[in-house]
């Protein structure tokens, strides 16, 4: 199976998927009218069987949430969400915080987490 990891911002979205059990990132993409569609083409080009979102803690939760149904309308694929704690400090740890790739370092964190359990 292959699948894809969201780290849902309100400004930016980290990427990161699967094949074979290998994680890649992506260049993470704006949070925008075209987000959904944007997602969609990813789950079309790289052949996506589910997807997970790294969710956070508070407000921002309901907001993913939000997010999430409305992307398991839009794609009719199973998305299930993943505790996504400290996931940016870990990737800061990895690349640096001004870095255009830490939010989708941050997405691969999450998919590690969730295809690990």
């Amino acid at each position: 199976m292959n699948y894809l990891s969201l780290d849902y911002g309100t400004k930016r979205v980290g990427l990161a998927y699967t094949i074979n059990n290998i994680i890649f990132t992506l260049p993470q993409i704006d949070n925008n009218d075209k987000l959904i569609i944007q997602i969609k083409k990813i789950i079309t080009d790289y052949k996506i069987n589910k997807i997970f979102v790294g969710m956070s803690q508070g407000k921002f939760a309901l907001v993913t949430k939000s997010f999430v149904n409305k992307l398991k309308t839009a794609t009719n694929i199973p998305i299930e969400t993943v505790e996504e704690a400290v996931s940016t400090i870990e990737a800061s740890k990895i690349r640096p915080k001004n870095s255009k790739k830490l939010d989708s370092v941050s997405a691969a964190i999450i998919l590690n987490r969730a295809i690990s359990l």
